[in-house]
C-alpha cells in the first residue's frame, strides 16, 4: 500500500502542453467567432422583443385613445389626451 502526504500534490511535476502559434491562433479565432455567433443570437432576439413591445404599446395608445373618444361622446366633453 503506497502512501500520500499532504505535499504530494505540491510536488507532482508540472504538466507541459506544447501547442504551435497556428493551432493557438486558429483556437482564438474560433472563439471570437463563436463570441460574434452569440452576440447576433442575442441581437436578433432583443429585436424581436423590441418589436413585440413596440406593437403593444401602439395598440395600447390607440386603445386608450378610442376609449376617450367614446367617453367624451358620452358626456359632450373634449378629449384631451
Amino acid at each position: 500500500m503506497i502512501q500520500h502526504s499532504l505535499f504530494d500534490s505540491f510536488f507532482c511535476p508540472t504538466r507541459v502542453i506544447v501547442v504551435s502559434e497556428e493551432r493557438l491562433q486558429q483556437a482564438e479565432r474560433e472563439a471570437r467567432e463563436n463570441h460574434l455567433t452569440a452576440i447576433d443570437l442575442r441581437i436578433e432576439e432583443l429585436t424581436k422583443y423590441r418589436t413585440s413591445l413596440a406593437k403593444q404599446l401602439k395598440a395600447e395608445t390607440t386603445s386608450q385613445a378610442r376609449n376617450g373618444k367614446d367617453l367624451d361622446l358620452m358626456d359632450g366633453g373634449t378629449f384631451d389626451g
